[in-house]
């Protein structure tokens, strides 16, 4: 038995506690994710690709389909989806000191990193462990329940964030988002680079601002050029999920809080999006098939 009357042993009785505390959230995420039909993971090399536009007209579609989504941004330091969802407030706490998602309808609830802050404007100056460790509570402390769908937006890049999400839900099923010109795809080449470096599954690539539908002629304009998404999909033997069209009924949503899918008119984006929602169910159920055949 060890001496610890010096207090040569307290760092050990902390790292202890430390460890026990990081087997019970182990626990309490595959418990969580137990319960999770589907995950995807929404992400890109590059900023300004409107991925969180991507991942909340996804949820939004998917739930208005009757499937029970929850969407998680996973943005630390700028976190857009409360805003194209016209969301405010912070997250409440259950009894259970479970976190309670904030209810967008009967079949989307939603968590964000902006719900946590009293204030939206403030900055979060977070580093690297700490946005780990939030990460992880935002899948083992909050009460998301039997879902279809849980929809992960990540911040651009291959940093922390789609590191700890890989790492966190190694079942996730990863959605890359692009726009069709270069400087986009090189950024999007090493994000596909960093999912086959950690074995990630990718469920397919996306093309974002796919021309410009005029509002008077409803004619395309290339005017991010065209077809760039496709050709990526096709070097790296990826499916070509869907290309979303520039048009302005999706600013206009954006700004009201309200997705694109859920407006009562038509639209080309709108189309897209639905068109979209209902690829990435089929290719999610074909994937998560061949995993059950596999084993």
């Amino acid at each position: 038995m060890s001496d610890c009357s010096s207090g040569s042993c307290g760092s050990g009785g902390e790292k202890g506690k430390a460890s026990a505390k990081m087997v019970i959230q182990d626990e309490m995420i595959r418990s969580t994710l137990q319960k999770i039909k589907y995950k995807l993971f929404i992400m890109s090399g590059k900023g300004g690709v409107g991925k969180s536009s991507v991942s909340v007209n996804v949820a939004a579609a998917l739930a208005a389909k009757g499937y029970k989504v929850g969407l998680l941004d996973v943005d630390i330091h700028g976190p857009s989806v409360p805003t194209l969802l016209g969301l405010s407030g912070t997250l409440d706490i259950d009894r259970g000191s479970l976190i309670m998602p904030k209810k967008y309808n009967e079949n989307l609830h939603v968590v964000s990193m902006e719900s946590l802050l009293k204030d939206p404007d403030q900055a979060v100056l977070w580093r690297g462990p700490m946005k780990t460790s939030a990460i992880r509570q935002f899948v083992s402390d909050v009460q998301w329940g039997k879902l279809d769908f849980l929809v992960v937006d990540s911040p651009p890049g291959t940093g922390d964030e789609p590191m700890t999400v890989l790492k966190t839900v190694p079942e996730a099923l990863c959605v890359v988002v692009t726009t069709p010109q270069e400087v986009s795809l090189s950024d999007v080449r090493k994000s596909i680079n960093f999912l086959q470096y950690a074995r990630a599954n990718v469920l397919g690539v996306v093309e974002n601002m796919s021309g410009l539908v005029c509002p008077h002629c409803h004619e395309s304009i290339d005017l991010f050029k065209k077809g760039g998404g496709r050709d990526l999909a096709e070097r790296y033997g990826l499916e070509f999920l869907g290309a979303i069209p520039l048009d302005p009924a999706t600013v206009v949503a954006g700004d009201m809080g309200m997705p694109v899918v859920l407006l009562e008119e038509e639209s080309f984006a709108k189309r897209a999006f639905i068109q979209l929602a209902d690829t990435i169910a089929e290719a999610a159920q074909k994937s998560l098939e061949a995993a059950s055949t596999n084993t």
